[in-house]
């Protein structure tokens, strides 16, 4: 495998963290230099021109597709609900494939009609990799921190083993991690190569202290790595996945209203900062103490 550098390749943004159409956020992101993008589903169905339309701006950006987000409380489920999330995840791959991205992200359920069964939600999960095999691309399974049955990575890790398919993986967010307060230890247990997917985000605060406060603070309160109050904590995750030979991609997913108004260029040297300081000081062993990171411009 290909040794980091520090790179600011390694890094790039979701489109939920910057407003407006689709085309200004991908020229914002290229700008401050990023060369790649998350996508999620709602930027190319909302498109005013239509998915095709929206493809072609992807295409011609000039950024490589990090992913696509994100197929929701897919496992677990039975009868007519389970073929109806079936049907919703062969439309999501196909527009994953349409815009060239290797990942869909599957975050874990939250529905009370899901089954607490891991077998079974191992086996839903299989099915989810199958149905993506022909069109080339991997499956990411996430555990929300507010999930019914998978909150930590731990959990989707043992899910995925179980499942035993060789295109899906985890995907690790760091706001979950800190949320649930999942010892980074755990990171130890992981196997790099099934690693599919890592989104980093800082938030304002030590602990959320309720659900409620949790999904509130992930939907709306989140920052850029490097801005909230667990920048040890991110630079300890990233060096830990670094030294357990992940060389995957890092997505900045920040949902924050504040940044909503902002804009968007000025949210996106925000990110930039925020990539630098991981990829020129983290990855190379060089962190400064939280309070008193210089991100440089």
């Amino acid at each position: 495998m290909t040794q980091r550098t520090g790179n600011i390749d390694d890094f790039g943004m979701d489109t939920i963290t910057l407003a407006g159409p689709l085309a200004p956020k991908l020229r914002a992101m290229r700008d401050a230099g990023f060369g790649q993008v998350m996508l999620k589903a709602s930027d190319l169905v909302s498109h005013p021109d239509g998915v095709d339309a929206a493809v072609a701006e992807v295409l011609a950006s000039g950024l490589r597709v990090t992913g696509f987000q994100v197929l929701r409380d897919f496992e677990g489920l039975s009868g007519h609900l389970h073929d109806y999330k079936v049907d919703i995840a062969k439309s999501m791959l196909e527009m994953a494939r349409a815009v060239g991205a290797p990942v869909l992200l599957a975050c874990s359920s939250t529905s009370r009609h899901a089954t607490e069964d891991l077998d079974a939600i191992a086996r839903d999960l299989r099915k989810l990799a199958m149905l993506a095999v022909p069109l080339g691309i991997k499956v990411a399974f996430e555990g929300l921190s507010w999930g019914r049955t998978i909150n930590e990575f731990t959990t989707a890790w043992e899910v995925v083993t179980r499942a035993d398919a060789p295109n899906l993986g985890i995907g690790i967010d760091s706001f979950h991690v800190f949320a649930t307060q999942t010892p980074l230890d755990e990171i130890e247990t992981l196997d790099p190569a099934k690693i599919f997917l890592v989104q980093l985000a800082d938030f304002m605060w030590q602990e959320t202290r309720s659900v409620e406060e949790r999904i509130a603070t992930a939907r709306h309160f989140r920052v850029f790595p490097g801005e909230g109050v667990h920048s040890a904590q991110v630079a300890e995750l990233v060096m830990r996945l670094d030294a357990l030979g992940y060389r995957g991609d890092y997505s900045f997913e920040v949902f924050n209203d504040d940044y909503q108004q902002l804009p968007l260029a000025t949210v996106a040297q925000r990110a930039r900062r925020s990539a630098l300081w991981l990829g020129e000081e983290v990855l190379r062993r060089s962190v400064p103490l939280p309070g008193r990171m210089r991100l440089r411009g």
